[in-house]
């Protein structure tokens, strides 16, 4: 007999009926289906591309009541009637073993969206339609100025169902791509590195990004040795978000109220209130951010010190995380907002805005106006060094060059750095406009960021790194 395969709410609501039947006393299913295509390069030749569906399920099943209930969490890749049957199952059973949730809150009430009952959404190559000729062209001039291109494209449309045994029925598609390209001479001596992301690729300029690498390895054409130290340096958007990207997976307000992050208060509690920095500078989230949307409800498939599987469903609004320079929130469940003390929970939400009020101008006016330093196009291999202060340490890649009298003289070499996003908020001395920006480290799953370029008067290159 052929296992059925079940819509995304046939899964919804029969998972929450099985559920129901066998004594669980709420539930929540989520449905991720996501659709994915993407294009391949090296070599100045295109060499793969393809599209991809894939789909999960995780059913949340709680027992008890009041302070006494308990969370089970099973999650599993697409599933049959029968294969739900075993997950609900396996969640009710995990409930009943485990001990009562500190987090427990009653599940988030709901009613359905008026497009529940739609399909989930999908992409193909055909997003690629405008893309893809001028990449080939790209590709071609690429060979015959003797450079090579290396990169990859992706596009995304993931489509969440979430429901509920307190009538919750949610539905929301997001779409998402990058690109991320590398070019190389003809000896491989030098490298530079491009990055965008997008929600539809109509707004890639595939001749602007080959331009941009061309513009960066004719830099490469003097090389200059400069040694390790604290160098004026400036940090173009892309770079920006590989560094505040990690600041703001660190704002989880229970690990700050147990002590254990840079925005812990000495002698207990969290620095919401405090001055980070005496610029204005402004860190932010909005699911409705324009180009950078994101989900409109919390998601949670585990619990933590800033989410909760009680609060999936729950309403996501504007939050200011750093507003004027002073940290106004840190993310929180209900539990953890109650916790540390806070009137509301502030859950994270997939996007980020960090900006400068009077910022304006881009990497290349700061350019202009820096007699002596660096540009550091992009980092990676970011690892934390002391959470207490957030330093982090990493190496530069495919592009660092010097930067004299206001204009780019030469491609110098790797360092590895050590510094601290919280300090370099309040160290920076000027910073650009905010714009959509790609993170080379962490881009390809966290990509609807947007940040401005920054002059850091002293970013510290602690050592010469021999990486190419």
């Amino acid at each position: 007999m052929t296992a059925v395969q079940l819509t995304p709410q046939d899964t919804v609501e029969r998972g929450l009926a099985l559920a129901a039947a066998e004594g669980a006393d709420g539930c929540v299913v989520l449905v991720a289906e996501t659709s994915s295509a993407n294009l391949r390069w090296a070599n100045n030749t295109l060499t793969t591309n393809g599209a991809m569906r894939g789909s999960s399920v995780t059913v949340i099943a709680t027992v008890g009541s009041g302070e006494g209930t308990a969370a089970g969490v099973i999650g599993r890749s697409s599933v049959t009637e029968d294969a739900l049957r075993e997950v609900v199952s396996a969640a009710i059973a995990t409930a009943r073993a485990a001990g009562p949730a500190e987090d427990a809150r009653p599940l988030v009430d709901g009613a359905a969206d008026a497009d529940w009952d739609l399909e989930p959404e999908e992409t193909t190559v055909g997003v690629y339609e405008k893309f893809a000729p001028s990449l080939g062209e790209s590709l071609r001039r690429a060979t015959n100025e003797k450079r090579r291109l290396y990169g990859f494209a992706n596009h995304e449309v993931t489509t969440l169902y979430a429901g509920s045994s307190t009538g919750l029925r949610l539905r929301q598609a997001l779409p998402r791509g990058y690109v991320s390209s590398t070019g190389k001479n003809t000896d491989l001596s030098h490298s530079a590195w491009v990055g965008t992301a997008t929600r539809d690729f109509t707004d890639v300029d595939a001749h602007a990004l080959d331009s941009e690498l061309t513009r960066r390895l004719g830099w490469a054409n003097r090389t200059v040795s400069v040694d390790a130290g604290r160098h004026p340096t400036i940090l173009p958007p892309t770079a920006v978000a590989d560094l505040m990207t990690y600041l703001y997976w660190q704002l989880d307000g229970r690990d700050a109220f147990e002590g254990q992050t840079v925005f812990s208060r000495t002698g207990g509690g969290t620095r919401i209130g405090d001055t980070l920095s005496s610029q204005p500078v402004n860190l932010s989230s909005d699911p409705a951010l324009a180009g950078l949307e994101a989900f409109t409800f919390a998601v949670a498939r585990s619990s933590g010190g800033s989410s909760s599987v009680f609060d999936n469903g729950l309403a996501l609004a504007a939050t200011d995380w750093i507003r004027g320079g002073k940290l106004e929130h840190l993310m929180t469940s209900r539990y953890t907002a109650d916790l540390i003390d806070v009137p509301k929970a502030t859950p994270g939400i997939e996007n980020y805005a960090l900006s400068v009020d009077g910022g304006s101008g881009a990497t290349d006016d700061l350019v202009a106006g820096l007699d002596n330093g660096l540009l550091v196009t992009c980092l990676w291999y970011i690892r934390m060094v002391d959470p207490q202060t957030l330093l982090l340490t990493g190496l530069t890649r495919d592009g660092v060059y010097l930067v004299e009298n206001g204009e780019v003289t030469g491609a110098v070499n790797n360092f590895r750095f050590n510094e601290s996003p919280v300090d370099l908020l309040a160290r920076f001395t000027a910073a650009g406009a905010t714009v959509p920006s790609f993170s080379r480290e962490w881009g390809d799953f966290f990509s609807r960021t947007a940040t401005p370029p920054l002059l850091i008067p002293d970013y510290n290159m602690s050592s010469v790194s021999q990486a190419n």
